[in-house]
């Protein structure tokens, strides 16, 4: 007996949910059911019913002041996992490991979600005073290294809605708390490449971190180093430790697919 084609087992309304949500792509934001059904060629009714399954699981989310739809936090969390499963976990151990021989200081790799940032792996120094690992817990992007790395190359749109109050939550005395500081913070950091917590979110505690960029030369993530601020002095900062976490990080990006 043939094999039949796997074409042949497509159910239609999946096919057609997964086509509405590749219209979401590269600049567009927002799309209104009129809009979809016109790229989809479906009757607004199917189109409906189609955006109302998607949004009761998580996958689409409607903006109640314009109505129209964008994708909802249940792609994020879905992009995420194949990003840890099959691609920045792996390629990036063996790098953090290479960082800490270098400098015997405490190496993280991190994500964003949401409005923070996640360590997924760290790799700590052997010296007996260091930073607690954090891995798995939530930090505010904008008081950390590898957090405002990777916001500093949003648009300016964007970050608007990344940061809603005008002021931000301080955490020590050296938090940037104004908006308008840190987006001009910000800029500084894309131009250099690479971010620094200077003691931001943690006193006593330095950090630098450099984005790592996907095939898409997309920010997937960051690398970073952690460790006591009398440890990170300027000089050290400065002549070691922002070459080392810059490599890492073009290092973990080309194993990405990336090319400059």
């Amino acid at each position: 007996m043939a094999k039949k084609d796997k074409s042949e087992y497509i159910i239609q309304a999946v096919d057609h949910a997964l086509d509405l949500l590749e219209q979401f792509h590269d600049d567009v934001d927002e799309l209104g059911v009129t809009e979809l059904s016109k790229r989809l060629k479906l009757h607004k009714n199917n189109v409906f019913r189609l955006l109302a399954t998607l949004e009761s699981r998580g996958y689409i989310e409607q903006n109640r002041v314009t109505e129209n739809y964008r994708l909802g936090l249940k792609t994020l969390e879905l992009g995420q996992t194949f990003i840890k499963q099959m691609g920045l976990l792996r390629q990036s151990r063996p790098v953090l490991e290479w960082l800490v021989k270098e400098c015997n200081e405490t190496a993280y790799v991190a994500i964003l979600k949401e409005q923070s940032i996640v360590y997924l792996d760290v790799v700590e120094t052997d010296l007996t005073v260091r930073v607690v690992p954090r891995v798995g817990s939530r930090l505010p992007a904008y008081s950390t290294a590898a957090g405002k790395v990777q916001i500093a190359y949003m648009p300016d749109e964007e970050l608007e809605a990344f940061f809603p109050a005008k002021e931000l939550k301080a955490f020590t005395p050296n938090t940037v708390t104004d908006r308008d500081v840190l987006k001009k913070h910000l800029k500084e950091v894309a131009e250099m490449g690479y971010a620094i917590d200077n003691e931001e979110l943690d006193m006593g505690v330095r950090c630098v971190g450099a984005p790592i960029r996907d095939y898409t030369r997309r920010i997937i993530g960051a690398v970073s180093l952690s460790g006591p601020s009398m440890r990170f002095t300027d000089e050290r900062m400065e002549k070691e430790l922002i070459p080392l976490v810059r490599q890492a990080a073009e290092e973990i990006s080309m194993k990405l697919g990336y090319h400059k």
